[in-house]
């Protein structure tokens, strides 16, 4: 009988993820996903100069020589590796699931855990991010979405996809975001102060399809945000993860929100 391979197997996966994108998958991961396997494939040609390999000929020096791979040759940081190799692993585990290998071949091989470091603006950075004259009209738009993600604490992905339906009028006056984190699904409530409001207010029109901001791919964010870090004199990189950590620090915890309610605000299930 043949004998499935890897890269099939992959395939497989990547398929059955496909069909749930939108459900309980995002599409950001799958496109992970896809990035990986290219990784895996490209290994499999530089190392042994085939296209794929049978899953029983999986072993402790395979993924050893891919560990290899990615942090020497490929110069990974270790943040990489292990979300990369951890997808390599879900696949084995389905091997092993359906009986398509009978023992886990990486028995032995220990994964190095990337050391994590919480990135956020002191409050005086982030008062230096906030009044740094910038010209461009682009890097502005993504300042400013920064800046709303540090005094909302919502995600990129969040961030992206906030509609209007999700912008709440109380009987007050006062606007609320209220929606659930599409990463975990756990409700996400928290008040628009002034300048957030502001910023909506700046942006009204722009997005299409009822979305609030048009906010661009978070590659391209990043990018311009490492350019706006640099301008501002920052040795922290900027990414919008980094606005999430400024919110739960400088702006909540910094200021006497006690760690449950920042807990409940960032919309975390622990």
């Amino acid at each position: 009988t043949a004998q499935k391979t890897l890269l099939t197997l992959f395939d497989e996966m990547m398929q059955d993820f496909q069909t749930r994108i939108g459900i309980d998958r995002s599409q950001a991961t799958y496109h992970k996903y896809v990035t990986i396997r290219k990784q895996v494939k490209r290994f499999l040609k530089v190392k042994y100069n085939i296209q794929d390999v049978p899953l029983n000929q999986l072993d402790l020096t395979f993924i050893e020589a891919f560990d290899f791979h990615l942090r020497v040759e490929r110069k990974m940081t270790d943040e990489t590796v292990s979300g990369t190799m951890l997808v390599l692993f879900k696949v084995v585990r389905i091997a092993l699931h359906r009986k398509l290998i009978i023992n886990p071949p990486f028995f032995g091989y220990k994964l190095k855990k990337p050391d994590f470091k919480i990135r956020s603006l002191t409050k005086e950075e982030f008062q230096r991010l906030i009044s740094t004259p910038i010209e461009s009209k682009s890097q502005c738009f993504i300042r400013d979405m920064f800046v709303f993600a540090a005094f909302t604490g919502l995600p990129y992905i969040d961030l992206k996809q906030l509609t209007w339906k999700e912008i709440i009028t109380e009987e007050d006056g006062s606007l609320w975001i209220s929606t659930d984190r599409q990463k975990t699904g756990t409700p996400f409530n928290v008040k628009l102060l002034d300048i957030p409001v502001q910023i909506i207010e700046k942006y009204k029109g722009l997005a299409r399809d009822g979305h609030v901001f048009p906010v661009p791919s978070n590659g391209s964010c990043n990018k311009i945000l490492k350019d706006i870090g640099r301008q501002c004199g920052f040795k922290v990189r900027l990414t919008y993860h980094v606005a999430r950590h400024t919110n739960a620090t400088t702006v909540l915890l910094s200021h006497g929100v006690p760690i449950e309610t920042v807990s409940r605000l960032l919309g975390h299930t622990n």
